[in-house]
């Protein structure tokens, strides 16, 4: 099995949409400069969303302008509909990534429109690319993969489905994320040994909250049966505004320092990544930022 991973870094996007503060557009071009320089090569860094709903996404397209310039990164956006996918290929996004749930009540409360409408919309979005721009990378999280806060339970073979019916509507990578934070690590190893049964070298990205503590050890259940992609968001930024409770992204620190311990290379200066929390604090002041790495420090010796 391969023995390095790659750390899509989400706080930019996932971050700062959940939470009420702003980040000046001079401070997240800091961040994400840091961001790149710690080693992070691909960073999801905004959503084409009308500002009315997430002002703290008014300046994406601006964002993205700023992080095509910096050299190896690869720029990803969120796209809810076919109208934000025209807008990040206008941008020159390199990658988008469609929110679509596997719980209908999360999807009703997120993008008002049913799963089975969100992939039509994939279908129409997948449409696009190929016309307009098929270099571009379409992938899919499915979120609420396990479990919903406003639903409960999800039952695992619908999530199947739909993952195989996002790979059938055009999505390049189909990936699962515990959007509630309600994930262990026994049905993490289960679902993603399935999904990529289903859809082989398809089968995409693991996104994990820490909400209830099981982050990393959910992270580490994901690598060992196969995973090799993991989204994380630098000092544990954000969650889900339409899932309550659900606050928590996995700490890209705390993730990076895991899989470094255990020789599986992410490519990333830890040192550097730690010092990307100063523009993260500058940019927020007064916002909570979480990580048990920057509060105990690397290991003596550490290397």
């Amino acid at each position: 099995m391969s023995s390095s991973v790659l750390i899509s870094e989400v706080g930019p996007r996932d971050g700062l949409q959940s939470i009420a503060s702003v980040m000046p557009t001079a401070a997240k071009r800091r961040w994400l400069d840091a961001l790149h320089a710690a080693g992070l090569r691909e960073i999801e860094v905004g959503s084409f969303v009308p500002a009315r709903l997430l002002p703290q996404m008014a300046d994406v397209a601006e964002i993205v302008a700023h992080a095509l310039t910096l050299p190896g990164l690869r720029v990803l956006a969120l796209v809810p509909n076919v109208r934000g996918a025209e807008a990040a290929i206008t941008a020159g996004a390199h990658k988008i990534s469609l929110p679509i749930s596997a719980s209908e009540a999360h999807s009703l409360a997120n993008v008002r429109k049913t799963p089975e409408a969100m992939v039509e919309e994939l279908r129409a979005v997948a449409a696009l690319r190929r016309e307009r721009a098929p270099q571009m990378g379409v992938e899919v999280g499915l979120s609420t993969a396990f479990g919903c806060t406003l639903a409960g339970r999800v039952d695992e073979d619908a999530v199947l489905r739909l993952a195989v019916a996002c790979a059938e509507a055009g999505a390049d990578e189909v990936g699962l994320s515990d959007t509630a934070g309600m994930a262990n690590p026994a049905q993490v190893r289960r679902l993603f040994t399935r999904l990529r049964a289903e859809l082989g070298s398809r089968a995409g990205a693991a996104h994990l909250h820490n909400t209830r503590g099981l982050g990393l050890a959910n992270c580490l259940a994901a690598f060992d049966v196969g995973v090799r992609t993991f989204d994380a968001s630098l000092g544990g930024l954000g969650g889900c505004p339409y899932a309550p409770g659900a606050s928590g992204n996995v700490v890209t620190e705390d993730l990076v320092f895991m899989f470094e311990a255990m020789g599986v290379d992410t490519g990333i200066d830890i040192h550097q990544l730690l010092a990307a929390r100063t523009p993260l604090r500058e940019g927020l002041p007064g916002e909570a930022v979480y990580g048990m790495l920057a509060e105990a420090g690397l290991p003596k010796g550490f290397q």
